[in-house]
């Protein structure tokens, strides 16, 4: 079983920056192709960023682009989100998520199969 866990959440002035780790375990992560997700209070759950398999390719969300980069170091089984100058619209819960498939980026969360238990990110003016 793939288990997920999110760590460096916190809170931050706007302009801030944070980065975001997800440690996978039960498997090795460089078979998923992986993403982030966020969701805000009344809120759907929304598509960041995700990476393929081989960390080659990356997708991001329009709002995001240029702000955050994320990464994976499959040797370390860890995947990253890099967020800099961030806006008090980046307030959400963070979630890491594994593919059931190993091409990817995927955008949409039905193509992730294990989810972490999110990571608070709160952003203030």
């Amino acid at each position: 079983q793939v288990q997920l866990v999110e760590s460096g959440g916190g809170s931050v002035q706007a302009g801030g920056s944070l980065r975001l780790s997800c440690a996978v375990s039960g498997s090795t992560s460089s078979s998923y192709a992986m993403g982030w997700f966020r969701q805000a209070p009344g809120k759907e759950r929304e598509f960041v960023a995700a990476i393929n398999f081989s960390g080659v390719t990356t997708d991001y969300r329009d709002s995001v682009k240029g702000r955050f980069t994320i990464s994976r170091d499959n040797a370390k089984n860890t995947l990253y989100l890099r967020m800099n100058t961030l806006e008090p619209e980046d307030t959400a819960v963070y979630y890491c998520a594994a593919s059931a498939f190993s091409m990817g980026p995927y955008t949409r969360t039905k193509m992730y199969a294990y989810w972490g238990q999110g990571t608070q990110v709160t952003v203030s003016s």
